[in-house]
């Protein structure tokens, strides 16, 4: 089904009965990647889950949008189906809206569940600059040798060459888009965050490592976090039987 908000058209699904969950899915993810998440809750919860601007069959931002923009995309989506307050899973960048919702719209939240959430910029040392500085330089040579290439082909080539995974699979406004997202840091506002606060997180995941998980526990006043180990940055799908047991516990 789809819906226009703020001129987007956004594909979404509703599925179950009982009290309402929002389900919203990582960077780079659409429905389809959650639908796991969408059985488990469909059982107790009329679950809501939506393709977020630019990702699965929604349309793209027609402008560059921070996470903050996207949340409150996601409230409009929920006012529309007269969702006044619901239970909020999120994974990766899925996560971060859900923080942004917990601290501010509280008043839409019963309970968080942060499964290998985004939302902290990453400890960054030596070898992070000595890279940034290296990807500057090489987009600087590429830009300038290969002057014979047509623009937009020659840096494109450099980007699917030696961009990050995230970089290398977006394109145009959704790359900008990319940019800035990862450059906002919602740990000031986790202290904000009042109502009960799952996380769930890979002990493997190198997207969003665990120490991460560990500051947002600290932060997250009435937080639990449970660790599937051996997992990474997909934990849910990857040890499918103990997330659901978790989840359950938390929500039913």
């Amino acid at each position: 089904m789809f819906i226009d908000i703020e001129g987007l058209a956004l594909n979404y699904i509703v599925e179950g009965e009982g009290s309402p969950a929002v389900i919203l899915h990582g960077w780079g993810c659409h429905i389809e990647t959650v639908m796991s998440i969408v059985n488990i809750l469909k059982e107790r919860y009329k679950v809501y889950c939506i393709d977020l601007p630019g990702f699965g069959k929604s349309d793209k931002p027609k402008d560059v949008l921070g996470s903050f923009d996207y949340a409150r995309i996601v409230k409009k989506f929920l006012e529309s189906m007269d969702v006044k307050k619901a239970v909020f899973i999120g994974h990766s960048f899925g996560g971060k809206l859900s923080i942004i919702f917990g601290s501010k719209y509280p008043e839409c939240v019963e309970k968080i569940v942060l499964i290998d959430s985004a939302g902290l910029i990453p400890k960054r040392g030596i070898k992070y600059y000595f890279k940034v500085y290296s990807f500057k330089t090489l987009r600087f040579i590429y830009k300038h040798l290969f002057f014979w290439i047509k623009d937009d082909k020659r840096m494109e080539k450099f980007y699917k060459k030696f961009g990050s995974d995230d970089y290398k699979n977006s394109d145009g406004i959704m790359r900008r888009i990319l940019v800035k997202v990862v450059n906002e840091d919602l740990k000031p506002i986790l202290k904000d965050i009042k109502v009960p606060t799952l996380l769930i997180w890979g002990d493997k995941d190198d997207a969003t490592p665990l120490y991460m998980a560990k500051i947002m526990e600290k932060e997250i006043e009435d937080s639990g976090l449970v660790i599937l180990e051996g997992t990474g940055h997909y934990s849910y799908l990857e040890d499918y039987s103990k997330f659901t047991a978790v989840i359950k516990s938390f929500l039913f």
